[in-house]
This record gives C-alpha cells, structure tokens and sequence, in this order.
C-alpha cells in the first residue's frame, strides 16, 4: 500500500485535500459546500461515506465551510486541537459528542499503517496546525495558511515525497491590488499568506533527495495566478541552486478542479 492523495480545491474560496493508503482516508479540512465536497470526491472516484475522518487545520471559513454538514450526513469523526474546537463549534452547528476528537498540536496519531503527524503554523487564527502523512518510508506533507516557514517547521517537514505548500500572492500584485491596507498588512505580516518568493525559498531548505512533486497551493484568485507562481518559484528555486525538473516537479493546483489521485509512488489512476 502507498498514500495516495488528491488536491481537491485549494485557495480562498475553499480548501480540501484527499489522503488515503488503501485501507484508511481522511479530507484535510472541508472548506466548500457539503455537496461540492460530495462532487469533488466523486471526481476522483471517492465516496465521503468511505471517510475514516476529517482532519481540521484551522476555523476560517474557507477550511470549514462544509465540516458540520459532512459529518452530520455521514456520521464522521472529526479531529482538531482544543482551541480549534472552542473556536469553530459556533461555526459548523451541532456535532455529536462522539464524532469529536482531540489531536493535540505536534503529536502523532496511528491509523493503521498510516501515521500522522501534526505541527503548529504562524496564521491569524486560534491554534492553526498543519499535517504531514508517514506509512513506512513515504511522506507527504500539507503546509499552507502560515505567515512564514520557521526552523522548527522546516524541520518537521524535510525531505517529503510530496509537498501541497502555500504559494499565496505575488507582492507587486498584492501591493497594487484593491485590497485595503488593513487586509494587506495582515497577508504580508508574519501571521498571514507566504508569497511565491518566500514559498521558494522555504521549498529549497526541506526538498531532499526523495522529493518528487511540489503541489502550489491556496493561490489568492486576486493576487496570483498559476503560471505567474509557477515560474516565480522555478526562477527563485533554480537562483538557489535546486534545478526544477531534473529531480522534482511543480504541479498546479485549482480551487475548483481536483488534481488527479496520485500515489507517493508517482503512479497516477
């Protein structure tokens, strides 16, 4: 068995990401509609019935949007640290007492032969934390919503197979867009958005001699666009010394449009 995983959406109109290994699944938060999430999953020949759980990142509403309706419908644990709870139960309605679970921040939880473990991000809500997925030898790790990669994170994360990483905002185009200056300032900040540029270099202290896909993730539909954060990343990954394409690739995510199912192995089906 390897993981497998699809980017279901990704960006500020919702976030939602597919992990399994064959005999456990999980969503990394469900930030659309319950029936987009129902759709997205159908998309990659998956059922949400099917689920194991639902692992929360944090209470914006762009990584809630769909939570309470999914488990209520499918009856589905859901796990998220103490202060994520505190601040999102009035947010996703009534959930059962028994589907609710605690995973603290940097602990690891056993699934089987899936093994996940968490860690905490710089971002503007209660306690955002983020995961990385280890069976066996694989790894594969979801970072986005942070307003900077520390040591410690770079740490937790390095040397992944796979990476679903923040590329948020291009800085001229933020600086120059219509967003007001107070919700600027907060995506600079350090508890905001990491730009293309920022993302690189973050990518260029964990990529190790496993990495094989880099997916950009929750790019700002105001401030970015995928071509512009591919090739910034490329041209400031490859200013550093780690060549694209020789030992990894960049993939393209979408917030409407999942990435086809992949295997840590490569294998796509």
């Amino acid at each position: 068995m390897s993981i497998k995983f699809s980017v279901l959406a990704s960006g500020s109109t919702g976030n939602a990401i597919y992990v399994e290994n064959g005999e456990i699944s999980f969503l990394i938060d469900a930030g659309l509609s319950g029936k987009k999430m129902d759709e997205l999953l159908a998309k990659v020949d998956r059922k949400a019935s099917d689920l194991s759980g639902i692992l929360v990142t944090h209470e914006h509403s762009d990584h809630i949007k769909g939570l309470g309706v999914m488990a209520r419908k499918y009856k589905l644990p859901i796990y998220a640290n103490e202060k994520t709870w505190q601040a999102m139960t009035p947010l996703i309605g009534e959930v059962q007492s028994d589907q609710k679970f605690t995973f603290d921040m940097e602990t690891t939880k056993h699934f089987g032969g899936l093994s996940i473990e968490s860690f905490g991000v710089s971002h503007d809500a209660a306690e955002p934390m983020f995961y990385v997925f280890h069976q066996g030898e694989e790894k594969l790790v979801v970072i986005t919503d942070t307003g900077y990669v520390s040591d410690r994170m770079k740490g937790t994360i390095a040397n992944a197979d796979a990476y679903v990483f923040e590329s948020n905002h291009d800085v001229g185009m933020l600086r120059m867009g219509k967003y007001p200056w107070s919700v600027k300032r907060r995506i600079l900040s350090d508890v905001g958005h990491v730009s293309n540029e920022d993302a690189a270099l973050a990518m260029h202290d964990v990529i190790g001699d496993r990495t094989k896909h880099i997916y950009l993730a929750h790019l700002s539909l105001d401030n970015n666009m995928k071509d512009l954060a591919r090739m910034t990343v490329k041209q400031t990954l490859e200013s550093v010394g780690s060549p694209v394409d020789e030992q990894y690739e960049l993939v393209d995510t979408d917030p409407y449009e999942p990435t086809p199912l992949r295997s840590l192995g490569a294998v796509l089906v």
